[in-house]
């Protein structure tokens, strides 16, 4: 695998690290009320956007594809807390936590992307930005039925490795977005 995936990776990851100190900034934690199954409602919002954006080529809100994949990481990230923490009444954590937490969960998405990239050898290199979005959108829809089965799976891996998936695929399309030469 090569170094360039890696400096670029973590290029994205600091681009979605700032986007979600300065979302804490304002609002502080306030995601710490939503349930998982919430969190992945608002991860389909985002990438059927982003679909539709792809598909028609004009958005009515001045808001493009890569801003959508950002929320995608980000709210990724705050699902495997919430996985972790459980939902809360109240903005239980302090901003300082919650970008601990952040990093942690990153850190061990960040890894499975290494390991899976190692063994595919870098295929998402070759792959369109739509190809991620149609991706996330069956691992969303995978994850809703897991959610609706209260986490019972017979052979699948469960909601978290798909919030994990789901974060990887958003991080090559901001990548993808992000350096014009892919």
């Amino acid at each position: 695998m090569s170094n360039k995936t890696t400096e670029q990776f973590d290029a994205a990851i600091a681009q979605c690290r700032k986007i979600f100190a300065d979302k804490l900034a304002d609002y502080g934690a306030s995601w710490r009320l939503m349930r998982p199954q919430s969190l992945t409602d608002q991860m389909y919002i985002k990438a059927n956007r982003i679909r539709t954006l792809e598909t028609t080529g004009k958005a009515m809100v001045n808001e493009g594809i890569l801003p959508e994949f950002i929320g995608l990481v980000n709210y990724g990230i705050v699902a495997l807390i919430q996985l972790q923490l459980g939902y809360s009444d109240s903005k239980d954590i302090t901003p300082k936590k919650a970008l601990k937490l952040y990093d942690t969960k990153m850190d061990e998405t960040r890894s499975l992307m290494l390991a899976k990239n190692h063994d595919y050898g870098e295929a998402w290199r070759k792959m369109r930005v739509s190809s991620y979005t149609d991706l996330i959108l069956t691992k969303i829809m995978r994850t809703k039925e897991i959610e609706d089965n209260a986490g019972s799976t017979k052979v699948s891996e469960g909601v978290d490795a798909n919030y994990m998936d789901m974060i990887n695929y958003a991080m090559f399309g901001i990548i993808k977005l992000t350096n014009p030469e892919e």
